[in-house]
């Protein structure tokens, strides 16, 4: 979480396909990359968190440089984040609640 607490932007891939039945599949995915060290005690990778000022790049279809693109992929400052204890619930995709962000008492 950001700490101002404002809304955020992950790095992805959206991509709308035929399967091999013909049926039309629309996928997405969240690129991850190392953690920085707010989140390496918790988890080996993070999402790719873009900065503001990039959104605009990653989403400009026109930009095909491969190497400028994957300079993108690095992890947020972990100043400008915070880290909190929650409930072993989020771990179970099919928990969708607010107490799956709630903090924990410490």
């Amino acid at each position: 979480m950001m700490k101002s607490e404002e809304i955020f932007s992950f790095a992805a891939l959206y991509d709308t396909w035929l399967d091999p039945k013909g049926e039309k599949l629309n996928t997405c995915t969240i690129i991850t990359t190392r953690p920085n060290e707010l989140v390496k005690p918790i988890h080996n990778r993070m999402p790719v968190v873009l900065r503001k000022e990039i959104e605009a790049e990653w989403l400009n279809r026109e930009i095909e440089d491969i190497d400028y693109l994957q300079s993108l992929l690095v992890p947020y400052d972990e100043h400008e984040m915070k880290a909190y204890p929650v409930h072993t619930m989020v771990g179970n995709v099919r928990n969708d609640s607010p107490e799956c962000i709630a903090p924990l008492a410490q």
